[in-house]
């Protein structure tokens, strides 16, 4: 499927932001002025889906390559579901995220390079890795938090080592830290803390939890269809025990009446 092919499909927030990194990229190179730059980031940010997104970038190279070409929103989806086929290689889609007096956000869809860089001051940042593929199989997070923060999401299975150093913040282990899945990805999180933090948290991805929640609400049918059969077999257990006791009753006064007749 080519983008041409999906031209009314709605952009997410992370495509945005791959465009607004692309514009970033050009301009630190020269590629862009200031003037064209704005134009272009304000059309990014109200972009609504591919159409308007493509064209932004088309006369400039997509971020950490030589070669021109426009951004691709085409999603290739994981052939396997395995750790192995998200172990993508190359550079990354997205190598840095700054949040001064604002925020940023990586997820979705989208590859961590082999060190992804981050700084927060006074703002905050995201950075989910739950349905992210990896430049390689240990990938390094630095993030420097001055009164600010940065919170990052990872998926169970992950292993994840936290080399941070705080001073008035801090940096956090998630929770649930338990043997890593076969093949899956290392991360480490390094960086620096001052009046911040840098928070580190385990969850699955909404779909993996609306999974396990349909899975739980089949099971409690289950359980209440197995109590229900129970409850039903108890009371044709009870009827029949009445039955043969009324006909018990109704065999003695037969007999008895035979035995007054005499």
């Amino acid at each position: 499927m080519t983008d041409d092919a999906v031209p009314d499909l709605r952009a997410s927030d992370a495509d945005r932001e791959r465009v607004s990194e692309v514009l970033r990229d050009a301009l630190a190179d020269g590629r862009l002025d200031m003037e064209e730059f704005e134009e272009r980031l304000e059309a990014t940010y109200k972009a609504r889906t591919y159409a308007e997104l493509t064209p932004i970038t088309r006369d400039l190279p997509a971020s950490g390559t030589a070669a021109p070409r426009p951004v691709s929103f085409t999603k290739e989806p994981v052939a396997d579901g395995s750790w192995a086929g998200r172990i993508v290689g190359g550079e990354g889609s997205s190598t840095s995220g700054v949040a001064v007096l604002s925020g940023f956000q990586r997820k979705g869809r989208w590859t961590v390079p082999r060190r992804f860089s981050c700084f927060a001051f006074w703002g905050g940042g995201e950075i989910d890795l739950r349905e992210a593929d990896f430049a390689d199989r240990e990938v390094e997070i630095n993030c420097v938090a001055i009164m600010g923060g940065v919170q990052v999401i990872v998926p169970p299975g992950v292993e994840v080592v936290v080399r941070g150093v705080g001073i008035m913040g801090g940096f956090d282990h998630p929770d649930g830290d338990g043997r890593p899945e076969p093949g899956a990805p290392r991360v480490v999180i390094s960086g620096f803390a001052f009046w911040g933090g840098v928070g580190v948290e385990r969850k699955v991805t909404r779909a993996e939890r609306q999974r396990l929640k349909e899975t739980r609400r089949q099971e409690r049918l289950e359980r209440k269809e197995s109590r229900h059969e129970l409850h039903r077999a108890r009371h044709e257990e009870r009827t029949l025990d009445r039955e043969l006791d009324r006909e018990l009753d109704r065999e003695l006064d037969r007999e008895r009446r035979r035995k007054g007749e005499r």
